[in-house]
């Protein structure tokens, strides 16, 4: 646990502090997310101590816009209509200095959602993207064997695991974002650092919605003022805790509806001391500072 400690000290992360951050902030969060887990999403989002808004409206859109701190996009059951509304409020947020984070679910599996997901960075609107790698992997021109939602059986074999930590630099330096892969080992990185959350539980990825809840609460510790690289390091490491201690609580035969419960309340009871406490972190490269 000391060595934990120290390594987080050499890489200057204070990530009970961005936890603490959201809670005293409370940061209204307006979502253009998909139906599948809207719920979900709304859910962690208050447990972590923010506000949720749900939205599909392009009017609506914009008037909450105008009061919101962060801005959560997710291409989950995307449409024609909804991917304008979501270029169009990744414009407003921009102009407004709102962060605004893409979760591009299914990048590399249909036309539209490759499109849409890569029009919005294009667009120079995000500010963070959270994705798992055969998204990532699509996103930079690689190929990709992504099924559906699902990450390829071929795209993150251990073989591959550096050049794939590598394209998620390259990603995050291409468009001046910051870029986080969600796996067996999470990935973090920006223009210029690469962190891997090494926190979680095997029963996550079972449960409908982990990706979406994660790219939620990314979005929360986004819009509380601290280094944006910082604080999405945080959501990923507070998220993998969530789940250990959801797991240490229901103990190894438990399965995922009620893993899906005790995730949620972990998320609400860790304080900033024990996510402090309890991420796991590793620096990826001695020239990744």
């Amino acid at each position: 646990m000391r060595g934990n400690r120290r390594q987080r000290q050499e890489m200057d992360l204070h990530l009970g502090t961005c936890l603490e951050a959201v809670r005293r902030r409370r940061p209204l969060i307006v979502c253009i997310t998909n139906f599948v887990t809207v719920n979900d999403c709304a859910n962690a989002l208050l447990a972590v101590g923010a506000s949720p808004v749900m939205t599909d409206s392009p009017q609506d859109a914009g008037d909450l816009l105008s009061c919101a701190d962060g801005l959560y996009l997710n291409i989950g059951t995307v449409t024609a209509e909804s991917a304008e509304l979501m270029v169009h409020a990744a414009r407003l947020a921009k102009q407004r200095e709102i962060p605004v984070l893409l979760d591009p679910v299914g990048a590399g599996a249909s036309e539209i959602r490759t499109k849409t997901a890569e029009e919005l960075l294009i667009s120079g609107n995000i500010g963070f993207l959270r994705g798992n790698i055969s998204e990532i992997r699509a996103l930079t021109g690689k190929s990709s064997t992504i099924r559906g939602v699902d990450v390829g059986a071929e795209d993150d074999k251990g073989a591959m695991f550096d050049a794939n930590s590598a394209l998620a630099a390259e990603l995050a330096k291409r468009y001046s974002i910051c870029v986080g892969v969600s796996g067996p080992v999470d990935r973090v990185a920006s223009g210029r650092r690469l962190v891997l959350v090494e926190n979680g539980d095997p029963l996550l990825p079972r449960i409908c919605g982990t990706g979406c809840v994660l790219s939620a609460v990314s979005a929360a510790f986004a819009a509380a003022p601290q280094d944006p690289f910082e604080a999405f390091t945080a959501a990923f490491a507070l998220c993998g805790l969530a789940g250990e201690r959801a797991r240490a609580l229901l103990g190894p035969s438990c399965g995922p509806a009620a893993m899906r419960t005790a995730f949620l309340d972990s998320l609400f009871a860790i304080r900033g001391e024990d996510l402090d406490r309890g991420a796991r972190l590793r620096r990826q490269g001695a020239d990744n500072q």
